[in-house]
């Protein structure tokens, strides 16, 4: 049927958007705050407001951690190198982050989701799907509900957020970002298709420039082109996997739920050098530090890992990630240790300048989840010595017990731990 955006008289907070397709609403939310940690910042900083402003610390190898819309506007992204922001806005204001501030937010705006619904998936520090199928009763429509929960944080944080409503978590996201900034479109069941279906393809999960090359090259340019497209022949370019999961994001169908229970989906730890580095027994020492980090951080989770990955970002800012999946989870920090090294060994980097190496854990189970092994190997012994030295640390501080190869200090750097 043939449907429009309007505008809907809701009490909301000032330059709010809201439009809606005509229909029946469905109830699941996409909350995403709007450049949350620049909303932040501004929060203590009126005179920057309206100005384009970046969060980031101000040092010649730092990058955008945030922009605000102002400076988006003008070309400035996450993740750019702050001298290339400068160069394109030498006026752009550099405010320095702090993340305290953004986790103490990030609670208040969390704790408000939950008093609507427990039915809340938070997926980073600013955004979060929610079910309010039960909440109906209680607080009105899923609009409604919205308008409040906006209202809310608004109200209780000075900060803005974009809300989209639909009847999968694909589309609902879709819909928060259609809405930004400061916006709330609600995107009925049977209207599904004709918001979703004029977008570009990059549009669906999972399509990045590399995905995207190849279905423009097979003239695909919007999600309806690939949903008219014979799944059989997205499955030849793309693989089985790839090429029907767009094709059923294509047709809207997503039915994965809400999830409340929080779990952590990985646990790494990276490194940005001061300088660059090329000697590769540097960088192996440097994944030791944090294969060991991270290792640390599983069992005190009581977690075991899965998958093990290794990030590396080279001077000119190209990053390259490899992973590899276990047979059996481990927790141990050497075996972790082992296995990043032989990725960055099959990565023959070549001599090539690294600015940030990292490892990241993913696939995480319960510890002790997993079959025994019937063999043993030269990693179980360091599986004792590193829960002994868990508990040293634990009475006598981070870094009381170290490897010997890792007394040689590793430069001072910016760390960063990354739960996920």
């Amino acid at each position: 049927m043939e449907s429009s955006f309007s505008v809907a008289a809701l009490l909301v907070p000032p330059l709010l958007s809201v439009s809606r397709l005509g229909g029946t609403a469905p109830s699941i939310l996409h909350v995403d705050m709007d450049a949350f940690f620049a909303s932040v910042e501004v929060l203590d900083r009126p005179d920057v407001v309206g100005k384009p402003a970046v969060v980031a610390h101000d040092s010649p190898r730092s990058v955008v951690t945030s922009a605000t819309y102002e400076a988006r506007a003008l070309g400035i992204r996450s993740a750019m190198p702050l001298s290339n922001a400068k160069r394109l806005v030498p006026n752009v204001i550099v405010l320095e982050p702090h993340f305290e501030k953004y986790r103490h937010y990030s609670r208040i705006v969390m704790k408000v989701f939950n008093d609507f619904t427990p039915l809340v998936e938070q997926l980073s520090i600013d955004e979060a799907f929610l079910d309010v199928t039960g909440a109906i009763k209680i607080f009105g429509t899923p609009e409604q509900i919205a308008a409040q929960i906006k209202q809310r944080v608004f109200e209780e944080t000075g900060l803005p957020c974009s809300v989209g409503v639909a009847s999968t978590k694909f589309v609902a996201k879709l819909a928060s970002t259609k809405s930004k900034p400061n916006g709330l479109l609600v995107v009925p069941e049977e209207d599904t298709l004709e918001f979703l279906h004029p977008l570009p393809i990059d549009a669906l999960w999972g399509v990045g420039k590399k995905t995207a090359d190849v279905l423009h090259k097979r003239g695909l340019h919007t999600v309806s082109d690939v949903a008219h497209s014979p799944e059989q022949s997205l499955i030849a370019a793309l693989g089985q996997a790839a090429g029907s999961h767009l094709y059923a994001l294509a047709w809207a169908r997503d039915p994965r739920p809400v999830n409340s229970e929080k779990v952590d989906k990985s646990i790494g730890k990276e490194h940005t050098f001061n300088e660059d580095v090329t000697d590769i027994e540097k960088l192996k020492a440097t994944l030791l530090f944090q294969a060991d980090h991270v290792g640390a951080q599983l069992r005190k989770a009581q977690l075991e890992a899965r998958t093990i990955g290794l990030k590396v970002t080279f001077s000119d800012f190209e990053s390259l990630t490899r992973s590899r999946t276990l047979p059996e989870a481990t927790s141990v920090g050497r075996e972790i240790h082992k296995i990043v090294s032989e990725l960055l060994d099959d990565l023959r980097i070549g001599g090539r300048a690294v600015r940030l190496i990292g490892v990241r854990s993913a696939g995480l189970v319960v510890a002790g989840g997993q079959q025994l092994s019937l063999w043993e190997d030269d990693v179980d012994p360091w599986k004792d010595a590193e829960i002994v030295i868990d508990q040293v640390e634990k009475k006598f501080g981070p870094a009381s017990v170290r490897p010997a190869s890792l007394l040689r200090k590793i430069e001072p750097t910016r760390e960063s731990g990354t739960p996920g």
